[in-house]
Order: structure tokens, then C-alpha cells, then sequence
């Protein structure tokens, strides 16, 4: 069993680290909307012990991890709890990545009604009954490089686990569902900057500046005329670079950016992150879908037939059934199945202009016609599409995003609205921008916030609505951005006029 000579058999570096924290803990006070602000930047690990246990249960000595009878778990407050936490996440718009947690069932369902996911990791499981050994030593450090090692940029890291894990490692202390705040420094450093108590979640508030609109650029190779845009699991942002015929990716954290030649000829449009990981894209100039994997960067194409023509390939999206849809503005959308390789092409019934495609939760694909001022939901089985029009003819349905409740988002390019049509209720409404206002790009994001871009003022347009309010965020002149795409708590789109990526936060 430990003993008390644990710490003061620790490596000189852990003891650096840990009075470290130690002397921030004396600085932290109660959760402040400071706090909160911080949270939702990203750049922070959470620690957060297993929520309240029924304390009438002990964990079996050896315990066995594969059977959560023979452990102490979470009694029904300690789910609710848990659930409190999910609820502050979300209504906060914490930007949470990575999510790690201990293999004891009490800390796997914290996680899990917590965050909804989480990975195991050896790393944050409970020592109490450890030896002071070599084997404790290096779950220590390895706990401590965990606290360290800054999260993907904008994203928290999270880890769940046991209170005596994060005395081990930081010399503090926390009750069950209590959570520390750190700041990763590299090389097993951080440093404590909060305290979330358990009955703290259900009244953290952010400040009124931590509401407001952040906007920061990217800069990306003079000339590439960045079309598309499509953020991948890693914090790394893919986009199209139409004008010369290649895939980049911004690492954000860095600024660097990695181009990949697609072929001669390639002029890409979009760019979507596909189920299996790897960049998706539709290439007008090679009339071809185009993979390219996240990992070797490997390009491998496929050409539609010969018989469609050039189909002027727009956008793409996924269905349920892991099958990529496409739109072509020549009177076309398409099937493509990554796993036979087989591909069918349609003409659509209302001819030139499908443009904006997606995909509802409940697996409805719906594309938006550009020119033929309409939107379309395609049968899934046959490939048959049925039209709707929008209330205002010719209004210019350009492109079309679905929300968490599978109401269609259509920004309607010539007559400076966005509309949305309930497929349940069969109702539209619209709402005019402000301004005279050209919106291309519409996209929603996971707190069913709609972003738009208007081209005739060069902004970001958010529109809340519940609300029912516009909140406009201008760029530079003719920034020209023609889509959007993102993950919780960030907007990107790509400046194709300015040869940047922009993103928006907040």
C-alpha cells in the first residue's frame, strides 16, 4: 500500500510542478464569469473528479474493473450531478475536445452523462491501493504530462478521474464532482487559474464581454482564393484553394499550412470532413470527388461519368448510410459509395443550379437551387428528388443547413433573407438581413445559433432565433467569404478575396 513518502519520493521536476499549482490554488477563488470567458476560449485541461458516490458501497479489494458490482458507484445524485454538468457545458458553449476518464465504472459514468464520450486512459486510473513503486511513479508523471500538454486549439481537454490521482499528482485536493481548472505550460507544467464546485455549475454565467463576436484571420498562400472551408477533428481547418488547384490545412494553433496538389487541371470548390476522417471534395476542374486522407495525405479521385458531362461540382455532403451526396450546378446531384466505389448521377428536375446540400439528424438530404430558386429533398432509395419553393419567387435559395431539429436554413441570395421551412409543420418563414444584404453562405451550429455571410456589406451575420436578432461582424472589403462551417463554439469560413481564413467566436 502508498504510504506518505510518496511525494517526497517524487523527481524534483514533480515537485517544482506541484507547488506550482499549490501556489495558485491560494490564488484561486470562487468560479467568476472570468472564469467562464477563459472556459470558453479553449487552452485549458479540466480535471473533475467522479461525481457523488453511495458512500454504503466500498470498492472490492482487488477490485475487478469489468464488474461494477464490485465497486463503490454513483448514487442518484451523483448522476444528477453529472447530468448538471452536461447541462452547464452546453449552455455555456464550452468547446470541449478531448475527453479522458479512468476505467472505474463511477468515473466512466460521470463521463458519459457528463460529456456524452470519453476515452479510457490508463494514466487517471485510482491508485489508492498503489505501492510507492517505479510503476506508480510513471502513472504520476504520466497523469502530470496529461495536465500539461495543451488541448487542440480552442478545445479543452477534460479528464475524469479519482481525488487521490489528483493529489498524487498536484498536492491538491477536491470533493467528488468538484473540478480544477489548469493551464497547460508544456513539459508536465501547469498551473491552477480555478475552482468549479459541484452546486457551481447551474449558476456559472459568462460576462457581457465574453458574449461579444471575436473575429481573427488567417493568412493562407497569396492567390489560392480559398473557397471552402471544413475544421477537422484535430483542430486543423481544411480548405479548398480553388485557384490553384489544391487541399490546404491551417493548423491554427501555428499558422503553418500544408498544400496538397489534387491534379492538373483540379480548380476545387468544397470541402467537407467525411465520416471516416479524411478531407471530401468536390472538384469542378477535375469533374471528380476528390479523398484525401487526414493521415498520409494520399489523393485518390473519383471521376464522375462520362455521360453526365461537366457537371460544374459545387457541394457535398454524407448520408446515415455513410454514402457522399453531391450538388452540380450544370442540372445535376449525385451519389457516390466510398466503399464500392460506385457512383450514380441525376438530373435534377428543375435543371441548372443545385448549389448548398446537407444532411438533417434524422437523415433527410435536402439541396438548395440557386438558379432555380428552390430547395429539394432526394429519396434516399431511388435518387428521385421532389421540389419546394420558398414563399418569395426567385428569391436565390443558395445555400441550406439543417438544425438539431431538422428545420432547413436557406439563405436566399437575391432577395436578402434567410428562411426556414419546418418539414413537420410544412411552414416557411422568412427574415430579411439588414442592410441590402446578398447572403451566400448559411450554416447552424450546435446551440441552433443560424451564421450567415453577406456579400453587399462583407460580414459574418449571427441570427439568433429565439431572438430573432441579427448581430453583423464586418471584414475587410471584398473579403467575399462563401461558406461556413464549424464545431462548439467557433465559426470558420474562408476569405476568398483576401486569400485568409476568418474565424468567429463568442
Amino acid at each position: 500500500m502508498r504510504t506518505s513518502r510518496g511525494l517526497a519520493a517524487a523527481a524534483p521536476a514533480l515537485v517544482a510542478a506541484l507547488l506550482l499549482a499549490s501556489g495558485a490554488a491560494r490564488a484561486a477563488g470562487s468560479p467568476s464569469p472570468r472564469l467562464v470567458e477563459q472556459l470558453q476560449r479553449g487552452g485549458l485541461v479540466l480535471v473533475l473528479r467522479h461525481a457523488v458516490t453511495d458512500q454504503t458501497k466500498h470498492d472490492e479489494v482487488p477490485v475487478d474493473l469489468t464488474d461494477c458490482t464490485t465497486q463503490r458507484n454513483l448514487s442518484a445524485d451523483g448522476r444528477a450531478q453529472a447530468r448538471s454538468v452536461g447541462r452547464a457545458v452546453r449552455r455555456l458553449h464550452l468547446p470541449v475536445g478531448t475527453v479522458l476518464t479512468s476505467r472505474f465504472c463511477r468515473t466512466r459514468e460521470t463521463t458519459r452523462l457528463a460529456f456524452g464520450r470519453g476515452t479510457v486512459e490508463p494514466a487517471l486510473l485510482n491508485t489508492i491501493t498503489s505501492e510507492n513503486d517505479a510503476a506508480w511513479r510513471r502513472q504520476i508523471q504520466a497523469a502530470r504530462r496529461l495536465l500539461g500538454t495543451r488541448p487542440a486549439a480552442g478545445t479543452l481537454t477534460v479528464l475524469v478521474t479519482h481525488g487521490v490521482v489528483v493529489t498524487d499528482t498536484t498536492r491538491l485536493t477536491l470533493e467528488e464532482g468538484e473540478t480544477l481548472v489548469f493551464r497547460p505550460l508544456g513539459n508536465s507544467r501547469f498551473r491552477l487559474v480555478g475552482r468549479i464546485a459541484p452546486g457551481d455549475w447551474p449558476v456559472l454565467r459568462a460576462p457581457a464581454a465574453a458574449r461579444a463576436l471575436r473575429v481573427k484571420e488567417y493568412p493562407v498562400p497569396v492567390g489560392t482564393h480559398p473557397h471552402d472551408v471544413a475544421p477537422a477533428a484535430d483542430g486543423t481547418v481544411w480548405y479548398t484553394a480553388q485557384a490553384t488547384g489544391k487541399l490546404g490545412r491551417l493548423d491554427p494553433a501555428t499558422g503553418k499550412v500544408t498544400e496538397v496538389p489534387l491534379g492538373d487541371g483540379s480548380a476545387p470548390h468544397g470541402v467537407i470532413v467525411g465520416p471516416d476522417g479524411a478531407a471530401w471534395v468536390t472538384d469542378g476542374g477535375l469533374n471528380a470527388i476528390v479523398r484525401v486522407d487526414h493521415g498520409t495525405l494520399e489523393v485518390k479521385r473519383y471521376p464522375l461519368p462520362v455521360s453526365s458531362g461537366f457537371a460544374n461540382l459545387n457541394t457535398a455532403t454524407f448520408d446515415r448510410r455513410g454514402r457522399l451526396w453531391f450538388t452540380g450546378q450544370s442540372g445535376i446531384y449525385g451519389r457516390l459509395d466510398p466503399r464500392s466505389g460506385s457512383m450514380r448521377v441525376f438530373q435534377a428536375p428543375g435543371g441548372v443550379g443545385p448549389y448548398g446540400i446537407a444532411t438533417t439528424p434524422a437523415g433527410q438530404v435536402w439541396y438548395a437551387s440557386l438558379a432555380g430558386s428552390h430547395v429539394a429533398r432526394i429519396d434516399l432509395d431511388s435518387g428521385k428528388s421532389t421540389m419546394l419553393r420558398p414563399p418569395t419567387q426567385g428569391q436565390g435559395a443558395r445555400r441550406i443547413w439543417s438544425d438539431s431539429r431538422g428545420r432547413l436554413w436557406v439563405s436566399e441570395w437575391n432577395a436578402g433573407r434567410v428562411a426556414r421551412y419546418d418539414p413537420k409543420a410544412r411552414r416557411w418563414r422568412e427574415w430579411r438581413l439588414p442592410g441590402a444584404a446578398q447572403p451566400y453562405a448559411v450554416y447552424v451550429d450546435d446551440r441552433d445559433i443560424v451564421w450567415l455571410t453577406d456579400f453587399g456589406a462583407s460580414a459574418i451575420v449571427r441570427f439568433d432565433p429565439a431572438s430573432e436578432r441579427f448581430t453583423r461582424v464586418r471584414l475587410r472589403a471584398d473579403a467575399n467569404v462563401r461558406q461556413l462551417l464549424g464545431r462548439p463554439g467557433i465559426v470558420w469560413g474562408a476569405e476568398s478575396g483576401a486569400d485568409r481564413l476568418v474565424s468567429v467566436s463568442g
